[in-house]
């Protein structure tokens, strides 16, 4: 099982540097790659944030139009179970975070969403942690997952 983190959503349903990178996982890997009821909150709600920056400012973020397609295309994947949500147990999960905030965070600097999706990965023991995240990687990698990219 990869376990999938915000940033290689963005990078799938969103043209970025990485998209290529993140196209190939998921054509290669399919029904393995997973995500989160987590994952899916941070995801669409960054869509949103994208609409509200585009609408104070052209130049950032993007269109309604963008995101809306951006929204099907993700329910569209998740209905053909192109991507996995799993089940995951929350407290054991805050548990972890907590442990790794603890031992990581001062040294390394780490936000919380990213300690939640790493905890999430150890807990559901994942095989890889799929993030274009230089610092998550960091975190992933130093708890022992394997990160691809």
């Amino acid at each position: 099982m990869h376990f999938a983190d915000t940033s290689f959503l963005c990078a799938l349903y969103r043209n970025q540097d990485q998209s290529i990178l993140a196209d190939a996982h998921l054509l290669k890997h399919g029904r393995q790659v997973s995500v989160s009821s987590l994952v899916l909150w941070e995801f669409r709600h960054s869509i949103r944030f994208q609409v509200f920056r585009h609408s104070q400012d052209q130049k950032q973020g993007f269109s309604k139009a963008e995101a809306d397609r951006m929204l099907v295309v993700l329910d569209k994947n998740l209905a053909a179970a192109a991507l996995s949500l799993l089940t995951v147990d929350w407290p054991d999960v805050h548990s972890l975070a907590e442990r790794f905030s603890a031992q990581w965070t001062i040294t390394g600097g780490h936000r919380p969403m990213d300690i939640l999706h790493v905890a999430t990965a150890v807990h559901l023991r994942s095989e890889k942690f799929l993030t274009f995240d230089s610092n998550q990687k960091k975190l992933a990698e130093a708890e022992g997952l394997s990160v691809p990219f």
